[in-house]
Order: C-alpha cells, then sequence, then structure tokens
C-alpha cells in the first residue's frame, strides 16, 4: 500500500485524531495504524489529560492495534502519525515490527525517524521500517502552529 492516495486518505484520519487531542488541550498529534486496508488503531496525544509522559498517540495507537490482532508484533501494519516520532515512540515502532511508518511534518527537536535520530532504520536493531516522510506535511505542521500560537495569544491575554 505504498499509493499516495491511500497515504493522504489515512494521513487525514490521523489528522482528524489529532483534533481531539486539541479539543481536550492536548498537543494535537494523531495517529492510526492500517492493516489490510483497515484501520486497527486510531489515537491521539492524552498527555495532559491522562497526566501520563508516555501517553502519545503513537504509543496509544500501538496498543489498540496489538489488541486487535492479538498480537504483540505488527507485521504488514502502517503507521501514519502527524508529526515525526519522538525517540521513545521510534522504538516502540522497532519493537512492535510494524513494516512502514507514514509521518507528516518533521520534528527537528525529538524527531528519531530521520530529522534527530534514526531509530526507525538503525543497522544495529533487530528491525527496520520503510518510511515516507511528508505526508500532507503543511496541513499538519498548520495544525501544530496554530495550537502553540493560540496556546501563546491565550497566555499573553491572561
Amino acid at each position: 500500500m505504498n499509493n499516495n492516495k491511500e497515504d493522504e486518505r489515512f494521513m487525514r484520519a490521523a489528522i482528524e485524531a489529532a483534533r481531539i487531542a486539541e479539543d481536550n488541550g492536548d498537543v494535537p498529534i494523531g495517529a492510526v495504524i492500517v492493516c489490510e486496508n483497515r484501520i486497527i488503531g486510531r489515537a491521539y496525544n492524552q498527555r495532559e489529560q491522562l497526566k501520563d509522559p508516555t501517553a502519545h498517540a503513537e504509543i496509544i495507537a500501538l496498543t489498540q492495534a496489538a489488541a486487535a490482532r492479538q498480537s504483540w508484533r505488527l507485521n504488514g501494519c502502517t503507521m501514519y502519525v502527524t508529526l515525526e516520532p519522538c525517540p521513545m515512540c521510534a522504538g516502540a515502532l522497532v519493537l512492535s515490527r510494524m513494516d512502514r511508518l507514514v509521518f507528516g511534518c518533521g520534528d527537528p527537536k525529538s524527531g528519531a525517524c530521520g530529522s534527530l535520530y534514526n531509530i526507525v532504520d538503525d543497522e544495529r536493531l533487530n528491525h527496520r521500517l520503510e518510511v515516507a516522510a511528508g505526508v500532507l506535511a503543511e496541513e499538519c505542521r498548520e495544525q501544530l502552529q496554530n495550537f502553540f500560537e493560540q496556546k501563546r495569544y491565550k497566555k499573553t491575554s491572561d
């Protein structure tokens, strides 16, 4: 499923999930996991809501997908996420045996899939992922930028 239209369709589902995070006051990052052209995991950041530093969209989506497959091995699956995964999430993707990662915008401050580190393609690890970066990047970037602009505006107007 290396089709641009399919990648965009599932990235739009991740963007929709990110809107829920934003509505809940969390950083708008969304993730979906697709297997055999069907979404088996859909999540958004919930760090603020759950008061949990590990409640990233990717981690929650991985848990859902593993439950749907009744296995921690997610071979044959693709994760779509609006922002390049951090080191924790990139490591979890490798450990899950995910086949492919598609992300929207890069993260120069903590991205671990090509920007700052490249955990998902490290030859020293026992598994690597195919990566497609920049799918609907501008929409993903704008969603994040608007969220942080609103936060800054709210701070100055309080």
